[in-house]
């Protein structure tokens, strides 16, 4: 752990087969979800075509655009779940993206003191 003005960084990177197993139980994406109506979290994840993507995003009320009728993965309703994804609005290239659960090979976040 490292600190940083009242910050405490964790960084958690498991191997890909125990995160694979862990992301698919609803205890590990609720914990995640959590962290992300919180705040910043960085996700490093491999795209269906093999690159590594490391993706800073949030789900933090304030943070996330209001919804519009032209922005349909910014609605909460209406929209099919798909259970295997997780949509996050990216605040780097502020816009809407999803990675798959499976697919997760890192997680950092920051938590206060």
């Amino acid at each position: 752990m490292k600190d940083t003005d009242g910050y405490t960084t964790r960084n958690i990177l498991l191997e890909e087969q125990k995160m694979n197993k862990e992301f698919n139980t609803q205890e590990a994406k609720d914990w995640l979800k959590g962290l992300l109506h919180d705040g910043d979290v960085v996700v490093t994840f491999n795209k269906l075509n093999g690159d590594k993507r490391v993706m800073t995003c949030t789900l933090k009320e304030g943070v996330i655009p209001p919804a519009t009728k032209e922005d349909p993965a910014s609605q909460k309703k209406v929209r099919k779940v798909n259970e295997e994804v997780c949509v996050v609005y990216d605040v780097n290239a502020k816009g809407w993206r999803s990675f798959r659960w499976d697919k997760v090979t890192e997680v950092e976040f920051s938590v206060a003191n």
